[in-house]
């Protein structure tokens, strides 16, 4: 049980592991003291990030006090991206870190299963299919085991109103985990850790998405709005905040003041007429031993100094002491005592006024490498605090003694070796391959915690009057930034080396010779090594000598690569050989404001592409979208892109360019092209090929513009199987016949989609020249139109060509070839 305990504190603060350290306000202490007597628990369960209604979770968390979690099954790899160009695992990597800072708001905590994004699904079945029913089934059980839920509540219904596949994929996992939490013989290896759990009800929280509403005022529902006057706000105010970190998908809220109704309805269990909880003694007296503990904490409710909360220290250590009696033969008091000795102890931090922290020197180092460890504390209270010992991962103790003085900072700085054969940093669940369907983790009691534990940990031994309380504290970084101010960020362990490709794919056109850049990075001085390479398929000159001296420095190594043949696939795999070590890894970084610093760690390699494809019309104008890669792609082909600004749009010559191409939803966030409509299209008529990839028609993404020369609208219609049969309806139409000839063959290989967003309600001078449909549906054919205006033409396209030609699928690349160099009209 001793593996359990650590991973049910793992689980308890999955939700709070970020670098910067928070200080409390008294009033934030008076609503951690109520919810210190509250012992009752809530999980929420829904397929993605920003599936979870945070003004129900801000509800339960601050106003109701009771402990409330949200199970995301998936981190959203397989979503869209506002923000930047990530997608797949980075883009998850990106969406965990929103919903960890929507924690932070809104006060619930965050679990994720193994259960992979792998793309919009149509039914339960497809997705079940992917992400293997009974393992994700088994993450389920294994979160509501060791959260002990007295309550779940799904987003959404196991009958479909949900739409999206994954949605009723997880509600139908939450109803047969309710049940099967329960049954010791269900995933029986889990009780070696953890008993069996029944929660009381579980409860569909109805929902009024768009035109769809489900819900009744037959149905449970209370008011979730209220005003909080120790937060200052309502829920519904907090709720956006917390919504509104979802910044990747565009989820910026709108804050909402008064009265807010959920509702909600019963799947199985006991029923309730008021309140989700009207049935649960969240009380200290359904926990035994706790009736005393109860008492003790109001009196320091009633007694609390909101200018001196200092004054309560004794009652509260006190507190921590009844808390640590309770019994251990009971599985109740076992449980919630872990939880409440971190939340108590807590409280007696915030309530001494006790800061402190401890930074690196830098912010990585190497297995085997130094570190400079300062810490800093300061008491800013008259009590009597006391520094006795520092411990160092576990394993180097430094005695102190130090009594801390009112508001005098005290600092102190630790040399520390790392272990040579410690673990480098990288999230656990990308520490392995993994398919379409569900990530492989390593250590299985990991399953359902958020984010990795800290690389290093330094436990303090805090002495406060006569206790003497442990106090964890992850290394940081910190800096100043001359703009930002004063910025943390996670402490990293990574290899001695890491080799990095400058582009996703490399594509070599008709056997011609092309050049990759290498980006060796050291991590530690004075690194020297030989850099060596394997494609096969493909010749390779380069230089293998890697010497750097400075930590930090890089060299870039230059590699000609020859195709052997006109079409060939194959991987690129790059190591560095040093002191009878190897150095395989590359590192791929995702920095934004709302969240911290994160990256991941994987195998140094990257796809080589020999294409047989012919080009004309080479010079083209790129209109930058919500963000892809395309027109990176589309240089390494020979064509020449140049990105055109508002201003080169309103006053360059476009007549220069033999087409021109927009990004990925542009005539969504680019309220310009309204304006250049009409010279877009005087572009087109004389002669000019416009190419619009798709944009989405919704609430996050509405189109203000005018696209195409003639009216059509863009639908939410999707095929979402990459295999589906592609019919081509017009086969002696240029885009399949110049300059490539375009067969069914080109459809081969695409990866999680063919596409999404179709035109629909089209004007009669478009041509749809592609019919594609999902399994047992009627066929689409709005994915490729194109339409003669003029000299020239005009083509919208729902095909995802951002997702294809990054991953190199050849077909992909000619048939994008002859949109860009569709003849000139008669």
């Amino acid at each position: 049980m001793k593996k359990l305990t650590g991973f049910i504190l793992l689980l308890i603060y999955s939700s709070i592991n970020f670098a910067q350290p928070i200080s409390r306000s008294s009033a934030e202490i008076m609503l951690s003291l109520q919810k210190l007597n509250t012992v009752g628990s809530v999980l929420y369960i829904a397929a993605h990030p920003d599936d979870e209604n945070t003004r129900l979770l801000s509800y339960l968390s601050k106003e109701a006090k009771v402990r409330t979690g949200y199970l995301s099954l998936t981190r959203g790899d397989g979503g869209q991206n506002l923000i930047g160009k990530e997608q797949g695992e980075m883009l998850g990597l990106i969406r965990t870190q929103e919903l960890l800072a929507a924690r932070r708001v809104d006060g619930a905590e965050q679990y994720f299963s193994r259960a992979y994004d792998f793309g919009y699904s149509k039914t339960p079945e497809e997705t079940f299919s992917f992400w293997n029913h009974d393992s994700i089934l088994s993450d389920v059980v294994w979160v509501i085991r060791n959260f002990k839920p007295d309550i779940i509540v799904c987003r959404f219904p196991t009958t479909g109103e949900g739409g999206h596949g994954h949605h009723t994929a997880s509600a139908i996992l939450a109803f047969e985990a309710f049940s099967a939490a329960a049954n010791p013989m269900m995933f029986s290896w889990q009780t070696k850790y953890v008993p069996a759990w029944q929660a009381k009800s579980i409860f569909w929280n109805t929902f009024n998405f768009g035109t769809t509403n489900t819900t009744a005022e037959s149905q449970l529902h209370f008011d979730v709005g209220v005003y909080n006057n120790l937060l200052g706000k309502s829920y519904g105010e907090l709720a956006a905040e917390s919504r509104s970190m979802h910044k990747s998908q565009g989820f910026g809220s709108a804050k909402q003041r008064g009265e807010i109704m959920e509702y909600f309805k019963r799947i199985q269990g006991d029923s309730c007429k008021q309140h989700l909880l009207e049935n649960i003694n969240v009380s200290w007296h359904r926990v035994k031993g706790g009736s005393e503990i109860y008492t003790l904490i109001n009196q320091c409710i009633n007694s609390f100094n909101l200018e001196k909360p200092y004054e309560s220290l004794p009652a509260l250590l006190n507190i921590r002491n009844k808390i640590n009696d309770l019994p251990f033969d009971d599985d109740m008091a076992v449980h919630w005592k872990k939880i409440k000795i971190k939340e108590i102890e807590s409280i007696i931090i915030d309530c001494s006024g006790l800061w402190i922290e401890n930074t690196a020197n830098d912010y990585m180092a190497v297995p085997g490498g130094d570190i400079i460890i300062k810490t800093e504390a300061v008491s800013r209270s008259p009590v009597n605090i006391q520094v006795n010992k520092i411990s160092y991962t576990n394993r180097v103790d430094t005695i102190v003694v130090k009594r801390l003085d009112w508001n005098k900072s005290f600092s102190l700085t630790h040399k520390l070796t790392l272990d040579s054969g410690c673990l480098y940093s990288n999230p656990y669940w990308l520490d392995r391959e993994h398919g379409n369907g569900r990530f492989e983790v390593a250590d299985k009691l990991m399953i359902g915690q958020a984010e990795n534990n800290p690389a290093i940990n330094v436990v303090y031994y805090i002495q406060i009057g006569s206790e003497e309380l442990e106090i964890t504290r992850p290394l940081v970084y910190k800096f100043t930034d001359p703009v930002k101010g004063e910025i943390y960020r996670p402490f990293e362990i990574l290899p001695p080396v890491t080799i990095n490709f400058t582009e996703k794919v490399y594509v070599y056109p008709n056997k011609q010779s092309g050049f990759i850049d290498v980006v060796v990075k050291a991590n530690k001085q004075n690194f020297e090594g030989e850099l060596i390479l394997d494609a096969p398929g493909f010749d390779l000159k380069y230089d293998k000598q890697i010497k750097i001296e400075k930590k930090g420095d890089e060299q870039v190594v230059k590699i000609k690569v020859t195709p052997q043949s006109t079409e060939s696939s194959t991987m690129l795999r790059a190591l560095i050989k040093a002191d009878d070590r190897t150095f395989d890894k590359s590192i791929n970084r995702v920095d934004y404001d709302h969240i911290p610093s994160q990256f991941v760690l994987s195998n140094a390699e990257v796809k080589l592409i020999g294409l047989n494809i012919n080009i004309k019309g080479n010079n083209i104008g790129y209109i930058n979208g919500a963000g892809d890669e395309v027109s990176a792609c589309l240089r390494q082909v020979g064509y020449k892109v140049t990105e055109l600004s508002d201003n080169m749009i309103e006053h360059d010559d476009l007549s220069q360019y033999n087409a021109i191409l927009t990004g990925i939803r542009a005539y969504n966030i680019n309220e310009r092209l309204q304006v250049y409509h009409p010279k877009l299209m005087e572009y087109i008529k004389q002669g000019g090929n416009l190419v619009v990839q798709y944009n989405t028609n919704n609430r996050i993404g509405p189109v203000k513009a005018v696209i195409g020369p003639y009216p059509f609208t863009i639908s939410r219609d999707r095929v979402t199987d990459e295999n589906a049969v592609v019919n081509i309806l017009q086969p002696n139409h240029p885009v399949f016949n110049t300059p490539n000839k375009i067969s069914n063959k080109d459809f081969d290989d695409w990866i999680q989609e063919r596409g999404i967003y179709f035109a629909t309600e089209m004007d009669s001078y478009y041509q749809p020249l592609l019919s594609i449909a999902d399994t047992n549906e009627s066929p689409h054919q709005g994915s490729l139109i194109v339409s003669p205006y003029g000299k020239g033409n005009f083509v919208y396209t729902g095909l995802v060509f951002f997702r294809e030609l990054p991953a190199g699928i050849p077909g992909a690349y000619r048939l994008f070839s002859n949109l860009l160099n569709i003849p000139k009209n008669k």
